[in-house]
């Protein structure tokens, strides 16, 4: 297993948090935000942007997935689900990569079922190629292609995740 080059450094990542967290905090400005990361892969992303928004907000955390190695399985299973009552609240919920959307959209489902002031995504990576699903996106850190990444804390096999850049993976044969 191997890692290419960067697709994006280190610097061009926290460079476009920056630029995200600013819009988020002008957005933002005087609301009841509530910033909930999708774990595992978002750890990284999640902890650096809510460390760069500029207004007063609560975390909290969802982990759910659908994926097994680099494939979607097509069901999503909740791991742990968001503990704050979100009635009312403006939800950002900030995810890692949005691949074919079915997690991410059925995250969302279940966030507004609970009838908060607002729902916003704010996703780090947006690989259009392999939607299935349309989520709505309010914010998008990098569009890619369709091609597996990992780093940034999106893994494979649960490996990579360290990595502070974002690099194509290739599987050795």
């Amino acid at each position: 297993m191997v890692t290419g080059k960067p697709l994006f450094t280190a610097e061009q990542i926290q460079s476009r948090v920056r630029e995200l967290a600013d819009r988020i905090s002008s957005d933002y400005g005087g609301k009841n935000l509530l910033a909930v990361g999708i774990l595992r892969g978002a750890f990284m992303f999640y902890s650096d942007i809510v460390r760069m928004i500029r207004v007063p907000l609560s975390v909290d955390f969802i982990v759910a997935s659908s994926y097994l190695k680099t494939s979607t399985t097509g069901e999503v299973k909740v791991h742990y689900d968001i503990r704050e009552d979100i009635k009312d609240k403006d939800v950002l919920l900030i995810e890692d990569i949005v691949d074919s959307g079915i997690t991410l959209n059925y995250i969302r489902e279940r966030i507004l079922a609970r009838s908060p002031a607002s729902l916003r995504i704010c996703a780090f990576l947006d690989k259009r190629g392999r939607r299935e699903v349309d989520v709505p996106l309010d914010y998008v850190g990098f569009q890619i292609s369709n091609e597996y990444v990992v780093g940034y804390g999106l893994d494979y096999d649960n490996k990579f995740r360290n990595l502070p850049y974002i690099s194509i993976f290739k599987k050795n044969r």
